[in-house]
């Protein structure tokens, strides 16, 4: 295809795609909490790295990311149940991946992490906990994820 021609088909392309930009104004999509899967997925290294420090972290991080993204949709719901269940059962897995970690400064850190969502769990307002330390929680782990 000549350089001309080339040019031409982009420069048409983007005109259309500016037009139909244009005729979008004033659209809004809502999308309900619980309709779109975790924005990251953090798939934990191979089985035979389980253990190590890094896979450890994987396996937090990913038990922390799904976790937010079940307590959104309970939060859009007001579901104070949900939350409390959610934090609950965040902390049992969190707790089971620590105690895998061959790094007792990582165990120690995810200790921390169970334990905090455990109180959480325990809140009579848990979207208190959800909107305050929740949002930092993953953080001590931090230092922790080296191999």
């Amino acid at each position: 295809m000549p350089q001309r021609r080339r040019t031409a088909v982009t420069t048409a392309l983007i005109a259309g795609l500016a037009v139909a930009a244009a005729g979008c104004d004033g659209i809004e999509i809502e999308v309900p909490a619980g309709s779109l899967p975790a924005p990251v997925s953090i798939a934990p290294v191979p089985s035979a790295s389980a253990g190590q420090p890094k896979y450890v972290c994987s396996t937090v991080y990913k038990i922390l990311t799904e976790g937010a993204v079940r307590l959104a949709e309970h939060t859009a719901n007001d579901d104070a149940a949900g939350l409390q269940r959610t934090f609950a059962d965040m902390a049992s897995q969190v707790t089971t991946a620590g105690e895998q970690s061959t790094d007792p400064v990582q165990r120690a850190a995810t200790g921390e992490i169970a334990a905090a969502l455990t109180e959480g769990s325990r809140q009579t307002d848990p979207e208190a906990f959800l909107t305050g330390e929740f949002a930092t929680i993953g953080q001590r782990l931090d230092g922790t994820c080296l191999e």
